[in-house]
């Protein structure tokens, strides 16, 4: 395919500032229609795309606009139905997380794309963030010989007070299921990324802030079927050092064989070699634009990538789904106060 994609947006919420911004840079499309219940929104977000013709109503968007790709970036309440819209059409699909909420809904959801052979890929960003790439290339390298552990201390520090989430998201507040399902779902798909695929689970969940609904700390354990312990010790109301708490949104060390990488705040990574004292910087190109190291843009640069049948996708919905099994899993951990082995 070497035209345009002609592309969709369904969403005009906060998180959608950043899709837009970076579809504003993917040259492989052209924005044509933008829809969103508020229509000052939708109108917000247009400011940058004179072509684009503004929407209320899904339908009437995806059959007046004949889309080769729809952007689904509302609440998961409203997955299932944007998806069966778009399928039944032939639309391929990049969806927002939480994926449909629940992974029985993912489920049916997946196979509802399926059957209409319509790609649907899960907008998960975090592997896509250049420092995590980067380590996935040094570990490919062979230069930690076999691979221990790997921890991530998760630390934004937006968490505290009875105001905690209210200026930016604040649906945050009333999630049943707040820390892993919202955010520590995007850790455990790096380390999938990094470390393959997990065999059992163990987990401890806490409420610290009483204003709000869900968890907000958590101490989780994946074991990973190549022997790596990846350990995610979260925490929303504690800080990490770091110019912007959210580029990273906390630290991670890996540590193996030959020694251990260390990420920090700043998105810099560390090699200390086994038996030496200094630790070494490793340089290596990234981008400071946007949120998380221009995560969004280069998650759907590589979609659009995907379903103009130039590179393999990644995090297709059929894929997406091993994430959901894990996340289910470290409820029950946590509810049933055992190790939850994945079948």
């Amino acid at each position: 395919m070497t035209r345009k994609l002609r592309l969709c947006t369904l969403g005009a919420g906060y998180f959608s500032q950043f899709h837009y911004r970076a579809w504003a840079r993917i040259e492989a499309v052209d924005l044509v229609g933008i829809c969103d219940h508020d229509a000052a929104a939708a109108r917000k977000q247009a400011a940058g795309f004179p072509q684009a013709r503004l929407y209320t109503d899904l339908a009437a968007m995806l059959d007046a606009e004949r889309p080769d790709l729809l952007d689904i970036v509302v609440p998961p309440a409203g997955h299932m139905a944007a998806i069966g819209a778009a399928a039944e059409r032939g639309i391929a699909m990049i969806c927002q997380k939480p994926f449909c909420g629940t992974l029985a809904a993912a489920e049916t959801a997946t196979a509802l794309a399926e059957s209409h052979d319509t790609p649907l890929i899960v907008h998960e960003n975090f592997r896509f963030q250049p420092w995590y790439e980067q380590l996935g290339h040094i570990i490919a390298e062979g230069r930690l010989g076999q691979v221990y552990a790997a921890t991530f201390r998760l630390r934004p520090g937006d968490g505290q007070g009875p105001d905690a989430y209210r200026d930016r998201q604040p649906y945050f507040r009333d999630m049943e299921r707040f820390l892993i399902h919202e955010t520590g779902i995007h850790l455990v798909d790096v380390f999938r990324a990094l470390f393959g695929e997990v065999k059992a689970v163990s987990a401890q969940l806490r409420r610290l802030n009483p204003a709000i609904r869900g968890e907000d700390a958590a101490l989780v354990t994946l074991e990973m079927r190549n022997g790596v312990l990846a350990t995610l010790d979260a925490n929303r109301l504690v800080d990490h050092p770091a110019k912007n708490r959210r580029l990273t949104m906390g630290e991670m060390l890996i540590e193996a064989e030959n020694g251990a990488l260390s990420l920090d705040g700043d998105g810099r990574i560390g090699w200390r070699e086994h038996g030496r004292q200094e630790v070494v910087g490793l340089d290596y190109d990234w981008t400071d634009i946007d949120f998380g190291g221009d995560c969004v843009y280069r998650t759907q640069a590589a979609a659009v990538a995907a379903i103009r049948g130039e590179a393999a996708p990644v995090n297709t919905a059929r894929a997406y789904l091993a994430n959901l099994v894990i996340e289910e899993a470290i409820y029950a951990s946590h509810n049933q106060g055992r190790r939850i082995v994945l079948s």
